[in-house]
């Protein structure tokens, strides 16, 4: 992957049903889907205008329900070298899920955690060109990400010794900092510390789309939830927050205006269970 470290790169559905899935996000992102020539379980690509792939789609394995897990985003983040970054989440006190490990002819990637156990994954390529540019403002995109952390100062310290993240932008709402952090020169997210009616930090992935409150719509006409919004944000754009039929937990963001995110209060996203919550593989 050609300058890809410390970028997200790719993202994957797990979840619970995968052809209401695709039609969910169909509707209300308007993604295609076609399947991949993958081994091992059934796989699917989310695709944009062109059949450019976004994201993969995959059915969440038995075993993770037996053990609470359940329908999640999750990011994969480039590194120069996989086994290199497991060691050093090792060494910076997070944890490793999935061993690294090779899917032929694709790449090489491991399932990991950080301290506060917030699950993203490394990646590398092993063929060059296979990376997903930085489309940021690209429609149907992700266009953001965000970390909801424990402490968002030690998560960024983390992240800035993994991946040489460093600070851009911040903004102080009611319930502290929002800090932005860069990569390569540009800002692709933020983070901030939790509400404490969220049980686990995780990372929120938003979808870049147009017509936010149309779409809104379409979320809770597909039979998802909305948890928040939608509502505008510094720098000009608007922003909700959702759940899919199925639970995983995701945003979508007005392609009108991508500067700087600001700050986002999770007022109604915090689960009545914490086995609703989005859990760690």
């Amino acid at each position: 992957m050609v300058n890809s470290h410390g970028r997200f790169v790719w993202y994957e559905l797990m979840t619970t049903d995968m052809e209401g899935a695709k039609a969910f996000y169909a509707n209300v992102v308007g993604w295609g889907a076609r399947g991949a020539s993958m081994p091992g379980p059934a796989y699917s690509l989310f695709t944009t205008i062109g059949e450019s792939p976004v994201a993969g789609v995959m059915s969440l394995p038995q075993h993770a329900s037996r053990t609470s897990v359940t329908p999640h985003w999750i990011g994969y983040v480039g590194v120069d070298d996989v086994d290199a970054a497991v060691s050093r989440t090792k060494q910076l006190g997070g944890a490793v899920y999935v061993p690294p490990s090779d899917v032929p002819g694709v790449s090489r990637f491991s399932v990991v955690a950080d301290p506060q156990m917030a699950t993203l994954a490394l990646v590398k390529g092993l063929k060059s060109g296979q990376a997903q540019s930085a489309q940021l403002g690209a429609p149907g995109r992700v266009g953001w990400h965000e970390l909801l952390a424990a402490d968002w100062e030690q998560a960024f310290a983390f992240y800035g010794e993994l991946f040489g993240w460093r600070k851009a932008e911040s903004h102080t709402g009611v319930m502290g900092a929002y800090q932005g952090f860069s990569a390569g020169g540009e800002t692709i997210g933020g983070m901030f510390t939790k509400p404490a009616t969220l049980p686990l930090p995780f990372w929120l992935y938003y979808f870049n789309i147009d017509d936010i409150l149309a779409a809104a719509k379409r979320v809770e006409a597909g039979g998802g939830q909305i948890l928040y919004g939608p509502t505008p944000v510094p720098g000009g754009a608007l922003i909700v927050h959702c759940t899919d039929p199925q639970g995983a937990i995701f945003a979508l963001l007005d392609k009108g205006n991508r500067k700087a995110l600001g700050y986002v209060y999770f007022e109604r996203v915090a689960p009545r269970d914490p086995a609703d919550a989005p859990n760690r593989r």
